[in-house]
């Protein structure tokens, strides 16, 4: 997950999210479509927009909310992988102006990369896949995109 953060930082490209554009239905399609694809459910709750994976341990959340006021700095996506999104064991959060190309990324990443997880006897967790699991990664908050200067 990490790793294709920094790649796609990096490459500089893929900034179609204008600074100051609210996100649309468009942008959120793109951007969770990784999930969609990989089976994930979604649920609405009042301003939030939540995808879980089937097993429960890594979600996606889109606050409506944060996306309609981008200069306002607040996290409009919420990305999270461990026990429950209460306490997750990670997460990264990104504004509104976050290109999708980067979020479907990460999307696809993480319905992809994500191990099944099984408890052990002594009560600790066992990761069945060698993919990206959620301790792979420390936490990373406040990722905040901004068009860059050219």
């Amino acid at each position: 997950m990490l790793h294709e953060l920094l790649e796609h930082l990096a490459g500089g490209d893929g900034w179609d999210t204008a600074v100051g554009t609210p996100v649309n239905e468009k942008t959120v399609t793109a951007a969770t479509q990784p999930l969609a694809e990989a089976g994930w459910k979604h649920t609405v709750d009042g301003r939030w927009i939540r995808w879980t994976s089937p097993t429960a341990h890594a979600g996606v959340q889109f606050d409506a909310f944060a996306a309609q006021h981008p200069t306002r700095n607040l996290a409009t996506w919420t990305i999270w992988a461990g026990p429950n999104p209460d306490r997750p064991t990670w997460t990264l959060t990104a504004s509104p102006r976050t290109p999708s190309a980067l979020l479907a990324d990460l999307t696809e990443n993480l319905a992809h990369g994500t191990g099944t997880r099984q408890a052990q006897a002594d009560g600790r967790e066992r990761r069945t896949s060698h993919g990206i699991t959620p301790l792979a990664i420390s936490t990373v908050t406040g990722i905040h995109a901004t068009s860059p200067t050219r």
